[in-house]
């Protein structure tokens, strides 16, 4: 298998080209995340069955032929953990991947432990070692050691030999459905991510009075238009909690936005005749023009449903025990909850993603019929594969 560092544009589309005949690819990136509006991307590495290479974005001058075909429907695209390559690719191109295969989540859906590092999956299914040792590189450096570009380049080196042995036992095994269901899922809630308006991820944002909720949405507002401008982090030009804490403040002067102490950091203070302004704007906005206050997509569990969600969480754990199935993967305690609340009817519009897909032919009917009371269970005898024996009453 070949390997090489590509900078130049035409053997950069010739490499896409190859991709393109081969229709199979593992796909990897190194990028920083803090340095920056948006992560920025240090390298990409591509491996098919005849090539390992790196691609050099700092000096290929348009790599917007590779995002066409992560987007198309004719090439598969294999990655470990791939919400940062789906993300980039959906950010970049403005599309999602249409053929997208996840190795760490397959691998959830054949053991019990998700998520699994790329090292731990590689050691599990193919009996080889992989070093970690370039884990705090600064892949927007230049130039790139070979130690470092060695070690880009094992990130995708095994993937596809992974993906084939998995690929054969979730076949054997009735469960290749089940990991292309949730591949297609990890890409439609990421694309869900990227539609979400910045105020909307603020902590406590349903809380406020909607004159409050106004500041804080034009705030937030105008941080993005600030962050995009310099190029910045978001939370690097104002802290969520500062923005929360001017909105609900909605200071008139200097002194009183300074009254917060933290706001006196040279980079905020250098700003905050800006911020005032914005919050002079919705000061003087007319009660009919202001937002409608918001409900929280996460209300907190009463008492009854946290008992209940954890009667439920042994239920389900019980049942990924028996089948060898990593129970994070299948569902969180978050899930339990929206669970409970669609059965009990609290809520008709609940996210009832247990009863559905593969999840429902896990442990939908079982979790149904543990909380309409049709279920017993028991402590296992010491020598059973799982801790609870679960048994429907009769008739």
């Amino acid at each position: 298998m070949q390997s090489s560092v590509i900078t130049f544009q035409e053997d950069f589309l010739e490499l896409c080209q190859h991709i393109r005949e081969c229709g199979l690819v593992a796909f990897d990136t190194e990028f920083v995340s803090d340095a920056g509006y948006r992560s920025e991307l240090g390298l990409l590495q591509f491996a098919t069955r005849e090539r390992c290479v790196a691609v050099d974005p700092l000096e290929v001058p348009s790599i917007a032929t590779w995002w066409e075909i992560m987007a198309d429907e004719d090439t598969t695209v294999v990655v470990h953990g791939g919400q940062a390559e789906i993300r980039f690719c959906v950010q970049l191109s403005g599309r999602a991947p249409k053929k997208l295969v996840d190795i760490q989540v397959a691998e959830g859906l054949r053991g019990r432990s998700y998520p699994l590092s790329y090292s731990a999956i590689v050691e599990r299914v193919l009996g080889k070692r992989v070093e970690s040792s370039q884990t705090r590189t600064d892949w927007l450096r230049r130039p790139l050691s070979p130690e470092q570009i060695e070690y880009a380049l094992e990130d995708v080196s095994h993937v596809l030999q992974v993906w084939d042995t998995q690929r054969r036992w979730l076949e054997k095994h009735g469960r290749l459905s089940w990991a292309e269901a949730e591949f297609d899922r990890l890409i439609r809630e990421i694309q869900n991510e990227e539609r979400v308006a910045p105020w909307e991820r603020l902590t406590g944002i349903h809380k406020l009075p909607r004159r409050d909720l106004a500041a804080a949405q034009r705030l937030a507002q105008w941080r993005e238009e600030e962050a995009a401008f310099r190029n910045r982090p978001p939370r690097r030009i104002l802290r969520d909690d500062l923005l929360i804490d001017l909105a609900k403040r909605r200071p008139r002067t200097l002194q009183q936005a300074l009254a917060t102490r933290d706001l006196n950091r040279p980079e905020y203070r250098k700003r905050i005749e800006d911020m005032l302004a914005v919050i002079e704007e919705v000061n003087r906005l007319p009660e009919e023009n202001l937002p409608r206050r918001i409900k929280s997509r996460r209300e907190e569990a009463s008492s009854d449903e946290q008992v209940i969600s954890k009667l439920l969480a042994l239920a389900l754990a019980n049942r990924c025990a028996e089948l060898e199935i990593a129970q994070s993967l299948v569902g969180t305690n978050r899930d339990l909850t929206e669970l409970v609340r669609a059965i009990r009817g609290r809520e008709e519009d609940a996210d009832t993603k247990l009863l559905s897909g593969w999840r429902g032919e896990v442990c939908g009917e079982l979790l149904r019929k543990v909380l309409e009371g049709r279920i017993s269970f028991r402590v296992s005898p010491d020598n059973a594969s799982t801790p609870l024996v679960f048994e429907e009453y009769p008739g």
